[in-house]
């Protein structure tokens, strides 16, 4: 096997500088093609160069990576611009944080308390955060909008340190961090908005979603921008991420959006102290290069921050590019293993592999190896060169690949240590050694004093030279982190909006998909409020009925639509333009789930509330981006998510991963969400109503801070017109009578369903009265969840209140109704059974349960036992247990409906579309 055919681990894969056989004739052929350059010009040049490599692969020769740059500064040291800042006043704030960050963590171990925290992230990031918070960080009172910043989670202690220091936060507070409530001013121990809500804006510790909502918030700023909805040329969006984190999926696989919408407005600061939780994240090969090979090949502009100043004189020097090949071929775990030992050790097992750089490093100390050879990612000049040069690129996002230290200047028993992430707290010696280190004020007694977890915070005089500077960089900036939490209210659509919900659609048949989406046409329309409404749609828009919004709506695209559509002569052509107002995701729930997510915060992140109403099959929701949708629950989320194609039955032929009867059992779990699963388009048009009065409407009482999930279907039926006296109290709270029980003698049921279940229970009130003489109530329950809710924060109430018993809205509703109960739905069995404690009576309920398949709705909904017959065959069951029927009628019933047939169903319709 050649040289070139052994593989070598992922990043090391550069071609050597130092060890060319003629160098003289490599010099030819460089000199000859800068000729090319500067005679025929760069794209001349660049034609040549792509013939030659299209060439070389066609002989089946060896090319390096072309993705791959040396291991080395993207930006030398002579194009770095002058440091705007005083060097010695910012490295006096870094320290100061570095401590009272450290101290932060180490203080929360004290006896009676140990809850932990971490320490060395924000150790490897802080010179980052610093030259960020000191020149680029804009808050959000600044005249061009602020800046969105997502801070690296784990990192927190060192932000709630810095907001100390401002005064912000109070020595209280942060000897209550992760104590939010046994401290009465505790705080939480990451980045959560819910928790702090003036203070953080992003939840970002769920590894993985801060990268993609940070396109997503970037690409909607310039979505508003380009809809001529508020200007955000000058607002970026930051997103501090880590190396290790960059394993998550989702990290890297939504790079492609923001190349293709050229988000200049976004940079990620990949902090790649080349360690995870446990270990190296490369300790083979080389996370830099690999980074920059994907986020080149993704289409962004990479600048890497490698080597700090002190290497500038030494690879000046190897001029024969024997330093830069010791770099590109050294792996993350020899690096990590250097900063853990010292500079003699790095001096024989770095330099001392070539004889040419161990010559570099012969009149240097092994104190000014250590020290003086550091990581780019703590050399403030090169931080901010680098910082610079995104702002200033325009057309594509920027990364930027900071090498760093973890737990780098805690001192030697955390810096670059496999369990650094683990460790939480110092030793006399530790704290008296890392005092030394940062120069804090502070004497043997004063450390000495009380409990090793006394340890105290430090801030300089009010009047010194170090506050007066800190203090004036961010007045000139504005405070980040922070959340507004007075916000806008927003224009309610005019009320003839809501009337195409509530005449039903007459003969015609149609799913309640489809009876959404007139509504939502209709309110695209509305002049209050039709230019906020965001509709997300992860490619199914035609599933969903909704490519009728194309030619008015028109889909987003920052380049328009510069091709000749294929069905540009149809009615319902598919068109893009810059002003686009749906956000058409292609295949890609996770990113359309941080559309929703950027959208429907921007009532606190631009104080412009605007309406997202993200579509999407119900399966592929909460069941795919749960974890999303929690982060979007955090960050206080407003707007409408609507499960389409639900439930286990309604999507006839899709089979069992396209099935979903579980979806409201994840979303209930998510305490941000309120859930309803509507039967009847006038169901749809009071719940919308209602949703957009609580989320955004003014003197609301409720908790405004919540998103709607609603789960809509693809079974056509008569959407029938609102009936008069329509109970809007009942069908808001979870559950109204849609047809009571005919007068007369004999036994009485309740039959209660939700959603594509009501007809059934509709039907079944039919046979149970023609065939058996059972008299049937019918109950639309629109929200078994909200019932719950409801009923719990009784329960909840009373535990507490003795004397103040409440009652559960369910019971008060039910009282004196005569039962038995029988509850059917599309959903599992679980999902119905969520209101059994409150039910006066015996309650019986069928539900799907199991994996989903592929079959005719009737026959589907016959074999699981949910359909009107098996409602029928329940009813008896229950009435004959209370001997108010004979027991024989219910195997009569079975046989007479032959129940276990499954060819014998009749509930729903054979085929059909939304």
């Amino acid at each position: 096997m050649s040289s070139f055919e052994t593989p070598r681990p992922i990043g090391i894969n550069l071609p050597s500088h130092a060890q060319d056989p003629d160098p003289e004739e490599t010099r030819e052929w460089l000199d000859s093609f800068d000729g090319l350059v500067e005679q025929r010009g760069e794209d001349r040049a660049s034609e040549i160069v792509q013939n030659l490599i299209q060439h070389a692969r066609h002989q089946d020769l060896h090319l390096p990576d072309s993705l791959t740059t040396d291991y080395v500064n993207t930006i030398p040291a002579d194009q770095q611009p002058e440091y705007p800042g005083d060097l010695r006043l910012e490295r006096e704030i870094r320290d100061i944080n570095r401590w009272n960050a450290a101290m932060i963590v180490h203080r929360a171990q004290r006896p009676g308390v140990s809850v932990g925290g971490h320490l060395s992230s924000y150790a490897s990031i802080a010179t980052m955060y610093e030259v960020g918070f000191n020149h680029f960080f804009r808050g959000r009172d600044h005249e061009g909008g602020g800046d969105h910043v997502f801070f690296q989670g784990h990192a927190s202690p060192g932000i709630y340190a810095r907001a100390f220091l401002q005064g912000r936060l109070t020595q209280e507070q942060l000897d209550g961090f992760r104590q939010e409530k046994s401290s009465p001013v505790g705080m939480p121990s990451y980045p959560h908005p819910r928790a702090m809500q003036d203070f953080w804006e992003f939840p970002t510790v769920s590894m993985g979603i801060g990268p993609v909502n940070a396109i997503e918030q970037a690409s909607f700023d310039k979505y508003l921008h380009n809809r001529g909805l508020k200007d955000t040329s000058q607002q970026h969006t930051w997103a501090f991420l880590g190396d290790g984190e960059m394993d998550e999926v989702e990290s890297r696989g939504a790079l492609h959006i923001a190349a293709k919408e050229h988000l200049d407005n976004l940079t990620f600061v990949v902090n790649c102290n080349l360690q995870r939780l446990d270990g190296p994240v490369r300790g083979n090969g080389k996370i830099i290069q690999e980074l920059e090979a994907q986020f080149r090949g993704a289409g962004w502009n990479v600048i890497k921050v490698i080597w700090g100043a002190g290497w500038d004189p030494l690879l000046e020097a190897s001029d024969d590019g024997a330093l830069i090949d010791l770099m590109n071929s050294t792996p993350d775990g020899d690096f990590q293993t250097y900063r853990a030992e010292n500079g003699g050790f790095i001096r024989d097992n770095f330099f001392g592999r070539d004889p040419r750089t161990k010559a570099l490093v012969e009149d240097m100390s092994d104190d000014d190896i250590w020290w003086k050879l550091n990581r780019g990612g703590h050399d403030t000049r090169k931080i901010h060169a680098a910082f610079q040069a995104a702002m200033d690129h325009k057309g594509q996002p920027t990364v930027i690949l900071a090498h760093t230290i973890k737990g780098y200047r805690l001192g030697k028993s955390f810096a670059g240590r496999n369990a650094t992430h683990q460790m939480k707290k110092f030793t006399l010696e530790d704290l008296k050694a890392l005092r030394d280190t940062l120069n804090i004020p502070f004497t043997d007694e004063q450390l000495e004093a009380g409990s090793v977890y006394d340890a105290p915070l430090y801030v300089p005089e009010p009047d010194s030279e170090v506050m007066r500077y800190f203090e004036s960089r961010r007045a000139e900036l504005g405070a980040v982190p922070s959340r507004r939490t007075e916000h806008t209210p927003l224009p309610m659509p005019e009320e003839k909006v809501w009337e195409v919900a509530k005449r039903g659609s007459g003969k015609q048949e149609i799913a309640t998909t489809m009876a959404l989406v007139r509504l939502l046409k209709d309110l695209l329309r509305d002049k209050q409020s039709g230019k906020r409404w965001v509709p997300i749609i992860p490619d199914e828009a035609r599933t969903f009925g909704m490519d009728s919004l194309f030619p008015t709506a028109k889909i987003y695209n920052p380049d328009g639509q510069n091709y000749l559509s294929v069905d540009r002569d149809l009615l319902l052509a598919y068109k893009e333009s810059v002003q686009g107002q749906i956000k058409h995701m292609g295949i890609n729930e996770i990113s359309s789930t941080s559309a929703f997510t950027a959208a429907g915060t921007s009532y606190s992140t631009h104080d412009l509330p605007m309406i997202p109403l993200y579509i999407f099959y119900s399966m592929f929701g909460f069941q795919r981006t749960g974890d999303f949708f929690w982060a979007a629950g955090d960050q206080m989320a407003k707007g409408f998510v609507i499960g389409a194609t639900a439930g286990k039955t309604t999507l006839a032929g899709e089979g069992l991963q396209h099935m979903d009867g579980h979806s409201p059992i994840l979303a209930y779990t998510n305490p941000g969400a309120v859930i309803y699963d509507p039967a009847y388009g006038y169901e749809i048009g009071h719940i919308l109503r209602d949703g957009l009065q609580r989320m955004y409407g003014e003197d609301e009482t409720r908790l405004q801070e919540v998103f709607y999930y609603l789960t809509v279907y693809n079974e056509p039926i008569v959407q029938p017109a609102e009936p008069e006296g329509l109970d809007v109290e009942g069908l808001l709270k979870g559950m109204y009578l849609l047809e009571g029980a005919a007068e007369g003698e004999g036994p009485e049921v309740q039959l209660l369903s939700s959603g594509v279940g009501v007809p059934w229970a509709r039907h079944a009130r039919e046979i149970l009265a023609e065939d058996w003489g059972v008299r049937a109530s019918v109950w639309s329950v629109t929200s078994w969840t909200e019932l719950r809710k409801e009923a719990l924060e009784a329960e909840k109430h009373n535990l507490l209140h003795p004397e103040d018993q409440r009652t559960p809205w369910i019971s008060t509703r039910l009282q004196g109704v005569t039962g038995p109960f029988v509850a059917s739905s599309d959903y599992d069995f679980l999902v119905p059974d969520l209101i059994r404690e409150w039910v006066p009576g015996s309650y019986g309920v069928l539900g799907a349960d199991g994996w989903g398949f592929s079959d005719t709705r009737p026959a589907a909904r016959r074999f699981l036992k949910i359909d009107a017959h098996s409602m029928v065959v329940k009813a008896l069951q229950l009435l004959a247990r209370e001997g108010k029927v004979d027991p024989s009628l219910v195997r009569q019933a079975i046989d007479k409906y032959d129940l276990t047939d499954v060819n014998a169903g009749q509930s729903g319709s054979f085929g059909g579309e939304s």
